[in-house]
């Protein structure tokens, strides 16, 4: 089997899961109209999502890791396809919402099975680029989820919309069940193997930097388009076209990104909070009203943003390479925990400080994120390992 279209079928999936979840962003003006809600009922379908996928996460991963991956993965597709599908016909919005929930608790399983299954194709020095490609997916949905939704919506029809996700999901599934070898039961740790993870210091100082880099990501970009209205004064349709490049800087953030971890993984995450505190700087100082000037800062905005995905779940599976599913469990419910407290923080900063507030609740995360990498290197019950990971980097 090739290992590399298997982990398109991988990164595919991911896209397919992305544009799933937040696609609803891209058609919610066509759910209000459509079933008479409000904006902030509307907005449910994300918060319910969310909610579900970081409270359910580490024990659904948990439970399912007994299973073969491919059964796993290609039955969660199936899932997210049927509740696609189903989706497009729904008559009312709490059969809408209901549908989301079976795709929410899927979540977090696919995602923790898909990059243990990326990486597992791979040698190990191989395994940081496979999780890079395997992220260039989630970039993609996470990019192109909502316009394309709002793009399909817009020329066809609203069931449409619902439609092509339900194919992308299908296709992914029916690649991987192809492509992917089924897994050794001798490859699954026991339950209490995985759960011993949670005894271990350098694991929470992980998840704890997880969470800072989440916050420090969305402490801004959770206001990103009402920032760069406000500070750029640009339109509309111009602030659309720069948060792609923002989606097209992020691609290639996490493709370098993850080059720098397999070289020297320690030194790329102490760098990455003082490149993305720089990009907010280069985006305080340089943000104007003139085309020419935002284009480099969103690409350099989005590459410096996007990064953390990768870097904080890289680092945090480190900390517990003998589950690396259920390390990736946590990982998700850090990163779901991050968004909220940096959506909070940085909007009690613009409360208090104007817009340029959200930059500095960013500069104060990504300054955490350090302290926690640091704490990590010289406290950890992975310290010894660590270290011997640097001098054999360099």
């Amino acid at each position: 089997m090739s290992a590399g279209r298997s982990l398109f079928f991988i990164a595919l999936g991911l896209f397919g899961l992305y544009t799933l979840e937040f696609g609803v962003v891209g058609i919610l003006p066509a759910i209000i109209a459509r079933y008479g809600i409000s904006v902030a009922q509307a907005g449910w379908l994300i918060g319910l999502f969310a909610l579900i996928v970081a409270a359910c996460g580490p024990f659904l991963v948990l439970w399912m890791s007994r299973f073969d991956r491919r059964k796993v993965l290609t039955g969660s597709l199936l899932v997210f396809s049927l509740c696609s599908l189903l989706s497009a016909r729904m008559d009312s919005f709490g059969a809408l919402m209901a549908l989301r929930i079976p795709s929410a608790m899927l979540h977090p399983v696919f995602f923790s099975v898909a990059f243990a299954a990326a990486t597992s194709l791979y040698p190990p020095e191989r395994a940081t680029h496979a999780t890079a490609m395997a992220f260039v997916g989630t970039s993609m949905g996470l990019v192109l989820g909502v316009p394309l939704t709002t793009w399909i919506q817009a020329k066809m029809s609203y069931e449409a919309s619902f439609v092509l996700c339900a194919v992308i999901n299908l296709v992914a599934a029916l690649g991987l069940w192809m492509m992917l070898p089924a897994q050794s039961k001798t490859q699954t740790p026991s339950y209490g193997r995985q759960l011993a993870i949670l005894r271990k210091s350098g694991v929470w100082l992980a998840v704890a930097m997880a969470v800072c880099v989440f916050g420090a990501m969305f402490s801004v970009y959770s206001y990103a388009a009402e920032f760069l209205a406000r500070e750029t004064s640009l339109s509309g349709e111009t602030i659309s076209f720069l948060l792609v490049v923002f989606g097209v800087g992020g691609v290639l953030g996490n493709l370098l990104a993850g080059r720098w971890l397999g070289r020297n993984r320690v030194r790329a995450v102490l760098l990455y909070p003082m490149v993305l505190a720089s990009a907010y700087v280069v985006l305080h100082v340089f943000g104007s009203a003139s085309l020419t000037v935002m284009l480099p800062v969103c690409l350099l905005w989005g590459a410096a943003h996007t990064s953390g995905l990768i870097v904080s779940q890289v680092w945090l599976i480190s900390a517990a390479p003998e589950a690396p599913e259920f390390a990736t469990s946590l990982y998700i419910s850090a990163a779901n925990l991050g968004v909220v407290l940096g959506s909070a923080l940085g909007g009690a900063f613009i409360t208090s400080m104007g817009m340029h507030g959200a930059l500095w609740s960013g500069w104060l995360f990504a300054a955490l994120v350090v302290v926690f990498v640091i704490l990590r290197i010289r406290l950890s019950d992975n310290g010894e390992s660590l270290r011997f990971a640097r001098l054999i980097d360099r």
